[in-house]
Order: structure tokens, then sequence, then C-alpha cells
């Protein structure tokens, strides 16, 4: 019997960037080609069955947790133990893998820095290559930055430095510089598995290991091919079954009535859950869109991890995670501290304090800052509760019980859409569109760190409170939620930033794609699943 053919390499279709065959080897190209044509029939195949759902939703107006996976939810097992890197995750920093920030982030104190390819990352291919570079040369302490100002970075003592967990690109994103059999190859194999494949080894060396965050989840089923492809993977590269670990993020509302399943899935692999806003906020537009009034959802920074469904969310997933021995991470600090203005930072410190003394009393393990002067706020919150231990994985939370119907509330929410928050969702769409067009995926907007989630909810209501007919208050007057308005509050934006930034600089940036990308996304009336869908067509 002959021995099998050699998996084909995935074609890179790309101008050649400097020292990009340090990253696509032959034998890392082998791999993703074994991943591609192994695995991407089946992400198809749930890419549809989520459309399929979608529909079911749209008849029905409510979900429900699944009753043949009841036994899961009633059964007696529990994730693998963590290992030590993954066991003290008091305060995670976030951010994409440039070269500054990934050695600032290292340094910053949080316990874990999320290596973000996904949405912090506008997918330009410099950014795909550059960010597995920069990972490569931390671990092997060959990396520094100096800035255009002639300040200088480097790495502190590795004992210093925070234990990564990259996070790769969601299912539904193709990379299209790489094929295999003519088709692109799906963008979350292809950071997953580069990373995976030039690291796991070298990680395992240090005493850590290749851990992840997994995004946009939408169902246990997701998670069980990632696990499926996590032992194929761990196989491939002869390192022991399990070492790899997983927080997935439920960051959609189906993925919310799974957690349990999501968890069990990937059993041998998981390391914990993790509570999102402004996805879980967009998914809820999205997926119930046709529902009619009761899902509307009022401005997005009115609806705070206190208002009544999205604390039967976190709630649940701290119950969930502990019950089955898994970590709780809470939200996002997004602020960015102002180096102008003491009373902004000192309003919104208070802030920062209040929303992780809740998380931390809650029974979350650890929670996210968006940038290094949160880390001691987060970590004073989370100290004050933990103390010496590394986590609370101990209390069960049996006092909390969560219906589905909770899960989709609302209507109980105090709060209708304003004026000023479409004017709102308008300004931040279009300046965060058009820095991610320029290859930014994580930009500072009015004080706030944004990225694609931020994006995705702007353009969700801008769609649901014009489809909905919503009406709001302003200037005295009854003003409805209409395309002429939001194409109004869209070209004065426009000119506001013509003539904030000068004209030149306005030509040279990529304001009038933004502007006509966030209105077809908002007004069209064939909703887009993905505003980086038609978006990565437009990036360079």
């Amino acid at each position: 019997m002959s021995a099998p053919a050699p998996s084909p390499l995935a074609i890179v279709e790309a101008e050649p960037l400097e020292r990009q065959e340090e990253v696509l080897t032959d034998a890392a190209l082998a791999f993703l080609g074994e991943l591609h044509r192994r695995f991407t029939p089946r992400r198809d195949e749930l890419l549809a069955l989520r459309q399929e759902r979608r529909a079911q939703i749209a008849r029905t107006s409510t979900l429900d947790f699944l009753p043949e996976t009841a036994h899961i939810r009633d059964g007696d097992w529990q994730v693998a133990p963590a290992p030590a890197a993954l066991n003290d995750r008091r305060v995670e920093i976030t951010g994409p893998t440039d070269r500054k920030m990934t050695i600032n982030a290292l340094n910053s104190g949080a316990k874990v820095w999320l290596a973000d390819f996904e949405d912090a990352s506008a997918p330009t291919w410099e950014n795909v290559i550059g960010g597995q570079l920069n990972l490569t040369a931390a671990y092997e302490r060959r990396i520094d930055f100096t800035s255009p100002q002639g300040k200088t970075y480097g790495l502190r003592p590795a004992d210093e430095l925070a234990t990564v967990v990259m996070r790769p690109r969601g299912w539904h994103l193709d990379e299209r510089h790489l094929r295999v059999d003519g088709r692109a190859v799906p963008g979350a194999l292809v950071d997953f598995g580069l990373y995976f494949f030039h690291n796991a080894q070298r990680l395992i060396d240090l005493g850590k290991g290749p851990y992840f965050y997994l995004p946009k989840t939408e169902s246990h089923l997701e998670a069980r091919l990632w696990n499926e492809v996590f032992v194929f993977a761990q196989e491939y590269v002869g390192i022991p079954q399990g070492t790899i670990r997983a927080t997935v993020l439920i960051e959609t509302i189906t993925a919310a009535y799974e957690m349990e399943e999501i968890l069990y899935e990937l059993r041998e692999h998981a390391s914990g859950l993790n509570a999102g806003r402004w996805d879980y906020l967009f998914s809820i537009v999205k997926n119930f869109r046709d529902g009619g009034s009761k899902f509307v959802l009022p401005d997005r920074n009115l609806v705070t991890m206190t208002a009544p469904f999205m604390r039967a969310y976190t709630e649940l997933l701290v119950r969930t995670c502990h019950k089955r021995g898994a970590h709780a991470i809470g939200g996002m600090a997004a602020f960015i501290p102002s180096r102008k203005d003491a009373e902004v930072n000192k309003v919104a410190f208070e802030k920062v304090k209040a929303d992780k003394d809740r998380e931390a009393g809650d029974g979350f393990d650890g929670s996210w800052v968006a940038h290094p002067d949160l880390v001691p706020v987060a970590r004073a919150s989370f100290d004050a509760v933990l103390g010496e231990r590394p986590n609370q994985k101990e209390r069960l939370r049996e006092d909390v019980h969560v219906t589905g119907a909770e899960l989709i509330d609302i209507a109980s929410l105090d709060a209708r859409p304003t004026y000023e928050g479409l004017h709102n969702a308008v300004q931040v769409g279009i300046r965060y569109i058009e820095a991610w067009l320029r290859g930014m995926g994580a930009v500072a907007i009015f004080n706030l760190m944004e990225d694609a989630a931020t994006a995705e909810i702007s353009r969700s209501q801008i769609w649901q409170w014009i489809n909905a007919g919503v009406e709001f208050e302003h200037d005295g007057k009854t003003v409805p939620a209409t395309a002429e308005l939001a194409r109004s509050l869209a070209a004065g934006e426009l000119a506001a930033i013509r003539a904030e930034i000068g004209e030149e600089a306005f030509a040279a940036g990529k304001w009038q794609q933004a502007h006509d990308l966030l209105l077809t996304v908002s007004l069209d009336q064939d909703y887009a699943d993905f505003l980086t869908l038609p978006a990565y067509e437009l990036l360079g």
C-alpha cells in the first residue's frame, strides 16, 4: 500500500514582505494546507447553520436553552485544571500585535495580554504577517522599538511579562492572500495555524503554552470544530493533548444559551469564558432585527452591564464557569486616559473602578482593560476581593437562576434611543472605519479605545432604529429616524472632519470610502452579517 500523498502547500498570493519567509516556510504552509482541507468544509457547513438559525429566530422571535443538550447541563463534569500560567488572570490587557503594542502590553503589569489578530487588527497582509513576526521575536527576546521622538522600548525580565492569549479571526472571515485548491483559507485557520506551528514548542519551553481566545462563536458545534482543530494540531507537531487552552468569548446571543455545552466540547482544552459587550449587543440586533419594538436597543452607552438582561448574562456566565471549574473573565474598560484633562481622567477612573469592583464582587476571576494606565485600577479591584488567591472559582454562585426569557428581556431596560445617540453612532462609525481601511484596528475615538465591534454596534443601531421607525425628541420636536436623517448627519460629520484636520490630511485619508461604507451597511435593506466582509474588499 503506497503512502498518502503529501498535503499541498497553501499558495501565497501577495506581494512579498520583508522577512515573511520566516513565517511562511514550506513546513508552515503545508500545515495550513492540512488544516484547510480537513476543517474548512465543516466550517462552511457551520456558517450555513448560522443562517438557518437566524431564519428560525426571525420566525419565532425567541431563543431558549437547547432541550437536546440538557444531559450536558445536568451532567457531572469539569474542564481540565488551569495551567500555572493561566491560573491568575485578574487583569488582562487587550490590543493589536504591532511592535510597540507587543512590548507595552507584555510590560504592562497585566497577568494576560490578549494579542489580537481579530477586532483590534485590520487584516492587512502586513498586519497578518507582522503580528506573527512580532510575537515570535518577543518570545525570543529580540524585539525592541524606537519611537519617532527617540523613545526606546524593550522587554522587562521574563517573570514580569504578561502571558499571551492570542485571538485569531472569527470563522466567517477568509484570508485572500493564502489559497489551497483555489480557495481562500479561513483567516481563523491562518492566524491559529501560523502562530501554533511556530510557537507551540517554544512556549512550552518557556513554561507556558499555546493559549487562545476564540471569537464570534455562535454554538457548541463551532466549539466542537475548534476542539477537533486542536486535537489534530497537537498530534501534528507532537505535543501532548491538552497543551492548548482556549477561552471562549460569549459575545453572541446564541452562544449565551450554550455556555455549558461550549465548555463541554472544549473541556480538555477549555480555560474559561469571557463576557463581551459591544459584539453581544450587535448580535442581539442582528438576530432579533425582525422582532419589533421590544427588541430595539437604546444608545449603546446607555446599555450598561447592570441592565437586567446584561446582568442575567454575566451572572449566568460566572455561575456556569465556576460550576465547571473554568475562569470567568469580565468585560472591557475601554477608557483612554487624557494627557491634558485631569478631570476627565478622574471621572473616568471612578467609573472604571466601580465597574471592576462590581465584576470582582460578582465572582469574576479577572477582567479586561484597553490601556496600561488602567491595569492598576482593575488590579486593585480584584486584589481587594481575591487577596492572595489566584481566582475565586470556589464561588459557585448557586444563588443565580437565569431563565431563557431573561437573557432577551430587552424591553425591561428603562431607556430609549436618542438623537444624540444616532449622531454618535455616525461619528464613531465613520472615524473607526476610516482608520480600519488604513490598516488600524484599535483606534482612540473620544477618549475610548474602539475596535471593529464598535463599528458593528454603531451601524446596527442606525439600521435598527430606522427600520423600527424610532422617533427622537430633539430641540423640542419629534424627529423620526430615517435614511435621510442618517445621510444628513453623515454629510455633516464628513464636513466637520475636513474642517478639523485640514484639507491635505482629509485628502490623504479614506474618509469618503468610510462614509459611503457606513451608509451602505446602515441603510441597505439587506442587513450585512458582518461589516468587515465588505470592508475587507476595500482593504489594501
